[in-house]
């Protein structure tokens, strides 16, 4: 490549860097980015309340191990639960107008709670509560989050609002005829507009993309912790999650950057493309490779189970009918986002502005 347009690339995106970090219109997209985050902290922090609790009743009740917790059965009665488990760390009594009286017991071992409730003297419902967290149901969690919340919405929207603004936000702050009429090739403003609004987006997501792995590994006791870690190969799913969300900016963000030169309206434009990814499932082979979901559904680590009375919607949203090779999901994205660049380039050359129509 010239040099010259490798100088001008470089002025561009050291110009355009700032105006997609710090634009006062974007700032929502590092909430978009933070929700996940906050989930995963606030899901953190009532686990930890629930052993904290879990801890205080065990303390109140000596004696309580899980094979006694475990042995009791509905229709005993409250005599025979205290001769088994003592008396209880917590209680309470109601009485229904009817008479009827409920009693609400609780005991724990610090690991296990059992919460039991009494219906006229005898065990009617047993609760169990656990302080540890499952570490495959997580896991899982952690993916649908992935997919369903951070890929389809936050990242789509924020690439939408970031992408589509290197060029239409010019044309509406008035500010697009200095670039145009600055010495320099319009397919080079293009790739550095591009390469800004992907530093950006990336480093955004990917830092968010980060701190909710953290937050998730963290919130684990010791022994899930080892076994995500070690065992569940937790430290190469951090890797793919992180590379599917670099790719997720890379092929969005050429999607939008196209749109916003093509197309004047912009919420045509996500409205039309929400669609066609969200239909990605019962497209034809052909046209199913050209949708950026179906190449990040692909690299994906975890696969998300489809239970049956799921609604159709949410399987169609997870379900990839035949998911592409890593190799190829990469390859074919790289492809698919080039060729919607180097279109891009292409039109610019022949884009005439006219604010007073194009507002």
């Amino acid at each position: 490549m010239n040099p010259v347009w490798l100088k001008q690339i470089s002025a561009v995106l050291r110009l355009e860097i700032k105006k997609s970090f710090f634009a006062r219109r974007g700032l929502w997209i590092y909430f978009l980015a933070l929700i996940p985050v906050l989930i995963w902290g606030g899901h953190w922090m009532v686990m930890r309340y629930k052993a904290e609790r879990m801890h205080t009743h065990a303390q109140a009740s000596p004696g309580v191990t899980r094979e006694k917790l475990l042995s009791i059965k509905q229709g005993m009665t409250t005599a025979e639960v205290e001769a088994i488990l003592g008396h209880p760390a917590s209680s309470r009594t109601v009485t229904r107008r009817n008479g009827t009286e409920f009693k609400y017991w609780t005991y724990s071992d610090g690991t296990t709670t059992r919460n039991i409730t009494f219906r006229d003297g005898a065990v009617q419902r047993l609760n169990t509560e656990h302080a540890a967290c499952d570490l495959q149901e997580d896991t899982v969690i952690f993916a649908g989050i992935f997919q369903f919340f951070y890929l389809r919405l936050a990242i789509f929207f924020g690439c939408m609002f970031v992408f589509m603004n290197l060029f239409r936000g010019e044309i509406l702050d008035r500010s697009l005829h200095y670039y145009f009429l600055a010495p320099i090739r319009r397919d080079v403003l293009v790739v550095g507009k591009y390469l800004a609004g992907l530093v950006a987006t990336t480093v955004i997501f990917c830092l968010s993309t980060i701190a909710q792995w953290t937050i998730f590994v963290l919130h684990f006791d010791p022994i899930n912790r080892d076994a995500y870690l070690q065992q569940n190969n937790g430290f190469s799913h951090l890797l793919s999650y992180v590379g599917v969300t670099a790719l997720a900016c890379l092929g969005y963000g050429s999607v939008f950057l196209a749109a916003g030169i093509l197309i004047r309206n912009p919420l045509i434009t996500a409205a039309t493309v929400l669609i066609w990814e969200s239909i990605n499932g019962i497209l034809p082979a052909a046209l199913r490779q050209i949708s950026v979901i179906y190449y990040l559904k692909s690299l994906c680590p975890v696969e998300i189970p489809m239970q049956q009375g799921v609604p159709p919607p949410v399987a169609l949203l997870a379900v990839n009918v035949d998911n592409a090779p890593p190799i190829v999901a990469v390859l074919g994205l790289l492809a698919l986002s080039a060729a919607v660049v180097f279109i891009s380039t292409r039109r610019i050359k022949r884009m005439e502005i006219n604010y007073s129509t194009d507002n």
